[in-house]
């Protein structure tokens, strides 16, 4: 009776393991995120967040959601895509209203052309449907820009993936794509460091949460033989990840240039 009232109070124990480890699945994506979301509330500066970050977890996360359509993986990497992109979804609210308000005079950009007569926009007449101009792609003035593209790429690619559904090289390239994608997550961030020649106003922690993650998710990756692409995206995410936290070091013990933040006089610095 003991091996078997021993393997009746494991079960439910196993249970509790599993739900648990489907929660930190489903809500851990989203963790590195909250302080960077409060340092922006709190300091009203988002230059140092490039919204490039959430434009590239739209994209993967959309992405993986079509490629669940073709191969039916686990549940909870499902629910991550969907809390994924509401998450990303309010940080460009955020990102939108804080960089607008603090513009003075500057023209407003939109995604889709507004009528003539709209005076904050002041489109030109005989104005193409969609701006195009790649100098402020995904750097629109309100906040249903990006809704309208993120439902124009979605409507595009469900449609491609609707067709080519009964094609295995299809649905295995959408499930690559989906993955080199997220594994891109930390380049804009690199690259609008490197820019700015300074990690001022992004947030140390979400960048330490970062790395934390991939490493971890990469390790499991390896060690469950997880397909290659898998454990190649996943240390290409950790070598990003190290490059970051390297600006972080360079920056602010051997500060490049002065970075001047004519938009934002009583900007603070996020950390």
């Amino acid at each position: 009776m003991e091996p078997g009232g021993l393997e009746w109070l494991l079960v439910p124990m196993q249970q509790l393991v599993a739900w648990g480890a489907a929660g930190a699945m489903v809500f851990g994506g989203v963790v590195p995120y909250i302080p960077q979301y409060r340092d922006i509330r709190r300091t009203q500066n988002a230059e140092g967040f490039s919204t490039y970050v959430c434009l590239v977890l739209l994209v993967a996360n959309i992405l993986r959601i079509l490629f669940w359509f073709g191969r039916r993986f686990e549940s909870p990497l499902l629910w991550q895509s969907i809390i994924m992109i509401i998450t990303m979804l309010l940080m460009l609210k955020l990102c939108t209203e804080v960089r607008v308000s603090n513009e003075l005079n500057v023209k407003r950009r939109s995604f889709a052309a507004a009528d003539s007569k709209d005076e904050e926009i002041k489109a030109p007449p005989k104005r193409s449907y969609l701006d195009f101009d790649l100098n402020y792609f995904w750097h629109w003035s309100k906040f249903t820009d990006y809704v309208q593209c993120v439902l124009t790429f979605t409507g595009v690619t469900g449609y491609i993936t609707y067709l080519w559904l009964d094609s295995s090289l299809f649905v295995e390239t959408l499930g690559f794509l989906a993955v080199f994608t997220e594994a891109m997550l930390g380049v804009p961030q690199l690259y609008r460091n490197y820019q700015n020649r300074s990690t001022e106003g992004m947030s140390i922690k979400m960048v330490l949460m970062w790395s934390s993650g991939d490493t971890f998710k990469t390790v499991y990756f390896i060690l469950n033989q997880a397909p290659f692409q898998f454990s190649i995206c996943g240390l290409l995410q950790v070598f990003v990840d190290i490059a970051i936290l390297l600006q972080v070091y360079l920056y602010s013990h051997y500060p490049q240039k002065p970075v001047s933040h004519t938009a934002h006089p009583a900007s603070t610095k996020a950390l």
